[in-house]
């Protein structure tokens, strides 16, 4: 018959166990789902000749760094296009473009990011982080 002591170590191992099992989220294929799976793609001079830098964003969780962190505070709607009939400041920011695909918090994401106008550089100015990890 088992002790007290026993049952308890048992029932604390069954407990770590459900609770490690609900921290990370399955996919279809049974591995782990990251928090953020991004790809970056920046090309520093649009059209120009230098080539784009691209980087891999992967995050478990928002603590694992700074930019994780950063990176989990951004919202599904920061990556949405500018709704048409919005009017926009006529500036130019630069010829920087960037586009992101991947995954936020299970959200699929496409966006693509400029710098042509005040309603751009505003996006840009948001997805910072995320788009400097490729620069």
């Amino acid at each position: 018959m088992a002790s007290v002591g026993h049952v308890r170590a048992l029932l604390a191992l069954a407990l770590c166990a459900a609770l490690l099992a609900a921290c990370g989220e399955d996919d279809e294929a049974g591995g782990f789902r990251p928090l953020v799976d991004l790809t970056v793609s920046l090309d520093p001079d649009g059209d120009g000749p230098e080539p784009a830098q691209e980087a891999e964003v992967r995050c478990g969780r928002e603590d694992r760094s700074e930019l994780c962190g950063q990176v989990a505070a951004l919202r599904p709607a920061d990556f949405e296009p500018v709704p048409d009939g919005v009017a926009c400041t006529q500036q130019f920011g630069g010829p920087q473009v960037a586009e992101v695909t991947g995954t936020l918090r299970r959200t699929p994401v496409d966006a693509r990011f400029s710098r042509e106008n005040g309603c751009e550089i505003d996006r840009w100015e948001t997805a910072r982080p995320l788009l400097e990890a490729a620069g």
